[in-house]
C-alpha cells in the first residue's frame, strides 16, 4: 500500500475557484494528518525544494495543469491525481464533487497507478539561454519560426536519415500524447500504455510524409533547415526560439508520469467520449448482438 504522507496541491492561477479549493483542500488533509502545500505549476521554482519529499500532488485545473505538473516532478517519482475543474480532459481522474468522498480512499491506499512514459528532449541551436534537457508528457515540437513560411526538417532515427520534410512542422508524441496535437495532424492513437513514440508531420508538403510508430528505443534527431530560424515547443506550452540549424535530440525518458486511477473509467470509454464516437443515435443504432441490423445512414445524426 502507498503511504501518502506529503501532498503538494497544484491549482491553475486563471481560474476563480482553483485557489480557494486548494486552500480548502490543503486544511482538510492536514487535519487527516498530512503536511500539505500549495503552489501554482506555472512557477515551478517555488515548489521545487518541496518535490522531492512529496508523495502526492493534486491538480486543480485541467490536462495543462497536470502537464505541468509532470514536467515539475519528473524524475521525483510523485504520484499525480487530476481534479477537472475546466473542460473535460483526458487525464483527470475527478471532478470537484467526486474529491470528499475519495480523500479516504487516497489516506488508505486504495487505488492503482497508472504509469505514463514521459519523452525528454536535448535542445540544438536555441536563441539566447539555453536550456538543459527539456521533459515532457505529451509531446515535443519543431516547427517553422514565422507564418506563411514552411520549415525544412531533417528527420534522423538512431542515426539514420529517414528524410528531410517540408511542413510546418514535426511532432514527436508519447503515447499519452498521441492523443493530443499529434492526433489533430493525422497522426495514430496509441494506448496509454503503449512504450512506443509516435513521429506526425504537420501540414506536410507531400502527401508521402506519414505518421511513423517507433519502438521505445528509437533516438530522434530533428534540425532545421540551415536558411531560416525555427521554434521548439515542449507540451505546447514551453516555446524556444530555435537559430537556422537548431533543432533537438528526442527519446523516451526514464522518468514516468505516475497518475492515480481509481478504476471508475476505462481509457477506451473516454475515448469514444472525447472524439464523439459515443453519439446516441448512432449507439442506439448497433448492438452487440445485432450488428447486422445497423444502418449507418439512419445512425448518422447529420
Amino acid at each position: 500500500m502507498t503511504e501518502i504522507r506529503t501532498v503538494g496541491i497544484y491549482y491553475h492561477p486563471r481560474l476563480d475557484e482553483a485557489r480557494g479549493a486548494a486552500d480548502e483542500l490543503a486544511e482538510r488533509l492536514r487535519g487527516q494528518g498530512c503536511d500539505a502545500w500549495t503552489s501554482m505549476p506555472w512557477d515551478p521554482e517555488r515548489s521545487v525544494e518541496r518535490l522531492p519529499d512529496t508523495d502526492l500532488l493534486i491538480c486543480l485545473g485541467g490536462d495543462g495543469t497536470i502537464l505541468r505538473a509532470a514536467r515539475a516532478s519528473a524524475g521525483h517519482g510523485c504520484l499525480i491525481l487530476g481534479v477537472d475543474l475546466g473542460r473535460q480532459a483526458f487525464l483527470t481522474e475527478l471532478v470537484p464533487e467526486q474529491l470528499d468522498a475519495h480523500i479516504p480512499r487516497l489516506m488508505q491506499g486504495d487505488f492503482t497507478v497508472e504509469d505514463r512514459s514521459m519523452l525528454e528532449a536535448t535542445p540544438i541551436g536555441v536563441t539566447g539561454e539555453t536550456p538543459g534537457t527539456l521533459s515532457a508528457l505529451n509531446d515535443v515540437m519543431i516547427g517553422r519560426g514565422s507564418l506563411g513560411q514552411p520549415a525544412y526538417i531533417a528527420v534522423w532515427v538512431n542515426d539514420d536519415l529517414v528524410g528531410v520534410v517540408r511542413a510546418d512542422a514535426v511532432v514527436v508524441a508519447s503515447a499519452t500524447g498521441s492523443t493530443g496535437y499529434s492526433l489533430s495532424a493525422g497522426g495514430p492513437i496509441l494506448h496509454p500504455q503503449a512504450r512506443s513514440v509516435v513521429l506526425t508531420p504537420v501540414a506536410p508538403h507531400l502527401a508521402q510524409a506519414a505518421p511513423m510508430v517507433l519502438p521505445s528505443d528509437a533516438q530522434i534527431e530533428l534540425r532545421l533547415g540551415r536558411e531560416h530560424p525555427g521554434s521548439l515547443s515542449v507540451d505546447g506550452q514551453r516555446p524556444y526560439a530555435l537559430q537556422p540549424g537548431g533543432g533537438a535530440v528526442i527519446r523516451l525518458s526514464e522518468s514516468l508520469a505516475r497518475l492515480v486511477r481509481f478504476g471508475e473509467q476505462s481509457f477506451f470509454a473516454q475515448l469514444g467520449r472525447r472524439l464523439a464516437w459515443l453519439d446516441e443515435r448512432r449507439v442506439e443504432a448497433v448492438s452487440r448482438t445485432g450488428v447486422e441490423a445497423f444502418d449507418a445512414t439512419s445512425a448518422d445524426p447529420s
